[in-house]
């Protein structure tokens, strides 16, 4: 359990890699409100 572990957040900070336990940021999630217009 540390740097080299890859199932570990830090594992994957080190690695540069991404998973379920370091998902990758979504820029475009909630960028704003949505206007409704019946």
């Amino acid at each position: 359990m540390g740097k080299g572990d890859r199932k570990t957040t830090r594992g994957k900070i080190w690695r540069n890699s991404y998973g379920n336990t370091r998902p990758k940021k979504n820029k475009s999630k909630n960028t704003g409100k949505k206007k409704k217009t019946a």
